[in-house]
């Protein structure tokens, strides 16, 4: 079940993610580079934390196999 919540943290995490870079795309298309830059920043953590969640879910909820 703690894999399920966590993969499903980690999909919700994506859509932020993804919400952040369409909001950069729209700074960088109105001539506002400083929005769309920042918007990327923020883009790219959460797409880092949206990785770190599934992946470490999946690493930390094997169970037995090494």
């Amino acid at each position: 079940m703690a894999r399920i919540f966590a993969v499903a943290v980690g999909l919700v995490w994506a859509g932020f993610a993804y919400y952040a870079f369409s909001r950069s795309a729209d700074g960088w298309g109105t001539g506002q580079p400083d929005v769309g830059f920042w918007w990327t920043v923020i883009a790219a953590f959460l797409t880092i934390a949206a990785g770190a969640a599934v992946v470490g879910t999946w690493l930390h909820t094997r169970s037995g196999e090494r």
